[in-house]
């Protein structure tokens, strides 16, 4: 039983941390293009770059909430 509490808690956490995340890189994005328009396409690729790496943690800690639940 603790093993499931303790991968839903992982999961809460990861989920929370990049929804913040996304929202705070995209905030900042369209607030660079506001102020430079010229950089648009500079500015996607490296906030798609940002966004991978926002994003492979959660996906990271799903695999490892995987072992956690499956753990004996």
């Amino acid at each position: 039983m603790e093993n499931y509490i303790g991968a839903g808690i992982a999961l809460l956490g990861a989920a929370v941390g990049g929804g913040i995340g996304n929202g705070i890189l995209m905030s900042k994005l369209l607030e660079s293009i506001a102020r430079q328009p010229e950089l648009e396409g500079r500015l996607r690729t490296n906030m798609f770059i940002a966004m991978a790496l926002v994003e492979a943690v959660p996906i990271i800690v799903v695999a490892l909430s995987f072992l956690l639940i499956n753990a004996k």
